[in-house]
C-alpha cells in the first residue's frame, strides 16, 4: 500500500515537494536539476530576511538549524517560508546539518530534505544554487546524490575547519566533491584557507568567497576603530 491509496492520508512527509521528480542512488535522494548560472553578488542569512528589504541578495542557511528548522521552520511551514524566499533574488538550498556524530539515518534524512526543498523552490520559480554538505567518508554514498555535474555549487566552512581534528575529513570530502560533481563554479561561505583551496584555485576552478556574519561584524568594528 502506498500513501496515495490510503484515503484521508495527510501528507506529513512533504511528498508534494518531490512529485514527478526522479531519484538517485541507494537512498533515493531527489534529483534537483537547476540551470541557474548566476553568481550571487551578496548573501543574506534566512533569519535576517524577515526584516530585510535587500532583495538583490541570495538567501543562505549557514546558520544554526534552530533558526530555520523545527515546528515553525521551513520544513513544517514550507508555504510560509516560500512567501519570504520569493522576495529575494535566489536561494542557496538549505543547509540541514549532517554532523559526524549524528546517527546515519538522520544524516541521510537531512540530505534528502536539502534536495527535496530545492525541488520545491524550483517548482515555484525560485533561482536555486546547490548546497553540499558531507561528514565522514561513509557519507559519500548519499551526500552528493541529486546534484547535477558541472553546476554552481555552494559549501560552508564555518565550524567545519576550526578544529584540527576535522581537517582530514574536510579535505577528503572537498576532494571527493570536486571529483564527483566537477563544479563549474564554487561558492564558499566562510574562509578559504590555502591548505584546502589553493590547489583548486591554481587548477583554474572559479571560487567566490563570502564573509560570514561574524566576520563582517568584526571587520566593521575594526574599520570604526580606525
Amino acid at each position: 500500500m502506498t500513501k496515495e491509496t490510503r484515503k484521508g492520508c495527510k501528507d506529513v512527509f512533504n511528498a508534494f515537494m518531490v512529485k514527478d521528480c526522479e531519484f538517485e542512488g541507494k537512498y533515493d535522494i531527489p534529483i534537483c536539476i537547476t540551470q541557474n548560472n548566476e553568481v550571487p553578488t551578496k548573501l543574506i542569512a534566512y533569519d535576517l530576511t524577515m526584516s530585510s528589504t535587500d532583495y538583490d541578495a541570495y538567501v543562505h542557511f549557514y546558520i544554526d538549524d534552530q533558526k530555520f528548522d523545527g515546528p515553525q521552520g521551513i520544513w513544517n511551514k514550507p508555504e510560509k517560508a516560500l512567501e519570504r524566499l520569493k522576495k529575494f533574488k535566489g536561494v542557496i538550498i538549505p543547509d540541514f546539518s549532517t554532523y559526524i556524530d549524528f546517527p546515519v539515518a538522520l544524516k541521510i534524512y537531512n540530505t534528502y530534505r536539502m534536495r527535496a526543498f530545492g525541488c520545491y523552490l524550483l517548482k515555484n520559480g525560485i533561482n536555486v544554487i546547490h548546497n553540499v554538505r558531507w561528514s565522514e567518508p561513509d557519507s559519500y554514498e548519499y551526500c552528493f546524490s541529486g546534484i547535477p555535474k558541472h553546476s554552481i555549487i555552494s559549501i560552508g566552512t564555518i565550524g567545519c575547519i576550526k578544529e584540527k581534528i576535522n581537517w582530514d575529513f574536510y579535505q577528503q570530502g572537498l576532494d571527493e566533491m570536486i571529483k564527483r560533481l566537477e563544479p563549474r563554479i564554487l561558492l564558499v561561505y566562510g574562509n578559504t584557507p590555502d591548505k584546502f583551496f589553493k590547489k583548486y584555485k591554481e587548477s583554474g576552478l572559479t571560487i567566490y568567497q563570502y564573509d560570514s556574519q561574524t566576520s563582517k561584524a568584526f571587520k566593521k568594528e575594526k574599520n570604526n576603530e580606525t
